[in-house]
């Protein structure tokens, strides 16, 4: 956990200055600095502007305001805890509760827009459960965008990663097709398919997922197992549109989380969360091969608090 939290304090670098520059960094609100009413006013500012959203902003400031009224001497450290618990409390269930064991092999297709990171993170997500002791194997599905296959061959390469591919503009169900068969002959335990970016309101786009879909419950009617739709955090609440209409559309049963490392608009995945009510598995929290991280509540909460794990 100390490990996660690391990589969590660093990675949200930009979203809990949000916070600090507003109260001078260690001498000010997390500290044990005294509160005023101007300082409860700039911490409901600071949520606002990491786009926790209306609803989560107006639940931890309610109780920060009601700990004020019976307590005038609360301090910055008292009004972390107090709003790193109540949003800790809106998180839960955000957190997947298991591995992967019951299918072999196991299916996770991700999928989202043009431009959230599911190339890369098809390439990390395929690194970290390799360096936790799983065979996997990638299939390159998006054979729209012409870049991709280079894209996922080098990553592949450089990773050592086993993969499926075939020309630009193939057709992207065969590949998965051929994707699944390999993965079972080559007694894989997981295959992470690589989807096209889509609009989520291109409707004929919509259908060629579907049709992925079809494609691989002929292999085994649960298919994809895991649908994950591949969020581009710096977006903020404008994402949360887009990851309803994904719902709606093909089931999305988890979220990765992309780019929170660049943006200060990290809150944004709890407004994502909250509307759709499926886990966060990974968040990308930089470059690097390692940067996707499992999704930790706690750590992520501490962090954005600037309190210690």
């Amino acid at each position: 956990m100390a490990s996660f939290f690391k990589h969590f304090k660093h990675g949200l670098k930009k979203t809990t200055p949000t916070f600090y520059k507003i109260f001078g960094k260690i001498g000010g609100i997390f500290s044990g600095k005294k509160l005023d009413a101007t300082s409860i006013d700039e911490l409901e500012e600071a949520l606002y502007g990491a786009d926790f959203g209306v609803e989560t902003t107006t639940e931890i400031m309610d109780e920060i305001h009601a700990a004020y009224k019976r307590e005038k001497e609360l301090r910055g450290q008292d009004a972390a805890e107090i709003g790193a618990a109540v949003l800790k409390r809106v998180l839960a269930g955000a957190e997947p509760d298991t591995g992967f064991s019951e299918f072999s092999p196991e299916v996770i297709a991700l999928i989202g827009v043009n431009g959230s990171g599911k190339t890369t993170s098809s390439a990390k997500l395929a690194y970290y459960f390799e360096q936790n002791g799983r065979k996997v194997l990638l299939g390159a599905c998006d054979t729209f965008r012409a870049a991709a296959n280079e894209q996922i061959k080098t990553w592949s390469e450089r990773l050592n990663i086993d993969l499926i591919a075939s020309h630009h503009s193939a057709d992207a169900a065969a590949v998965a097709y051929d994707a699944y068969q390999a993965a079972r002959s080559r007694e894989k335990d997981i295959l992470i398919l690589d989807t096209a970016g889509r609009l989520h309101t291109k409707s004929n786009l919509m259908e060629e997922l579907k049709k992925i879909r079809r494609v691989l419950q002929k292999h085994d009617a649960a298919a994809p197992h895991h649908s994950w739709l591949v969020v581009d955090g710096s977006l903020g609440s404008n994402s949360i549109e887009q990851a309803k209409k994904f719902h709606e559309a093909f089931g999305i049963t988890g979220l990765v989380i992309t780019k929170l490392d660049g943006t200060s608009r990290g809150g944004a995945l709890v407004g994502i969360f909250r509307e759709l009510g499926v886990p966060i598995y990974f968040v990308g929290l930089g470059e690097q091969k390692e940067d996707l991280q499992p999704f930790s509540v706690d750590s992520y909460v501490n962090a954005i608090f600037g309190l210690e794990a």
